[in-house]
């Protein structure tokens, strides 16, 4: 029994204008399951897929401006590949964002309503990802955090230290899930989330279960009925337990 992480989900006041938003920065397309939520994925790859972690845009009534514990990176080929890409995301209506990072080769930018993001300098282990680099994850505590996830998806545990563990699908294609400790990451901002879904054929409930066994606790975000679960990992991060495809 396994999961796989299949989306990122990001809440939005806007879904329609975030979701094109992320489609034209990344190349992908846009497709709707229903009012509120904006689907965006790659061409050609059939959901779910590792080669790439699709993003849903869902909408809610409020507008936050807040720090949140989960953003993308994105990756680039070369120095004139990034600063194009700056560019482009700036014509499209991300801006600069200053997080305290100082002087580092990367850019921080946010998107339309605010979520930070990373325009990576080019990386040799970032080659083969397309054009999302990494899911990154703040947290207190990697090497927990690394156990937990490492157990509770069918991602490969690549890197772990006392301030970065890092994960990839089994495949070994696709984007990395990047576990760093940050300052302050006790007290999240669930703006952003990963959504998990079983293989086909496992017990949804099941798979539940064997996470409350690693430590998940059960969380309540107002879902109501829904066929979904959602969870939080052990420093608090809510998750989402899809039925299985």
């Amino acid at each position: 029994m396994a999961l796989r992480l299949v989306q990122v989900n990001i809440k939005a006041h806007d879904d329609e204008t975030v979701g094109r938003f992320w489609a034209d920065a990344l190349g992908w397309g846009v497709s709707s399951e229903g009012p509120g939520v904006t689907n965006v994925e790659p061409p050609d790859v059939v959901y779910p897929d590792p080669v790439a972690v699709f993003i849903d845009v869902v909408a809610v009534p409020d507008r936050e401006a807040v720090r949140y514990r989960a953003h993308l990176d994105l990756a680039t080929t070369s120095a004139a590949h990034q600063a194009e890409l700056v560019a482009r995301l700036q014509e499209l209506g991300a801006t600069p964002a200053d997080i305290g990072q100082g002087d580092v080769p990367w850019t921080v930018l946010a998107d339309p309503e605010g979520n930070l993001f990373c325009v990576l300098e080019p990386r040799e282990l970032y080659r083969d990802t397309g054009p999302v680099a990494a899911v990154v994850v703040d947290c207190a505590d990697p090497r927990a955090m690394a156990r937990f996830w490492g157990e509770a998806t069918d991602w490969t545990v690549h890197e772990v230290t006392d301030d970065h563990a890092r994960l990839r699908s089994s495949a070994g294609v696709g984007p990395y899930l990047e576990l760093v400790r940050t300052p302050a990451a006790q007290t999240p901002r669930h703006r952003v989330h990963l959504d998990l879904r079983p293989y086909a054929g496992d017990d949804q409930a099941a798979e539940a279960a064997r996470l409350r066994d690693l430590g998940a606790t059960d969380a309540d975000v107002g879902q109501g009925d829904a066929p979904w679960l959602v969870l939080a990992d052990p420093e608090g991060n809510e998750f989402c337990v899809l039925t299985s495809r």
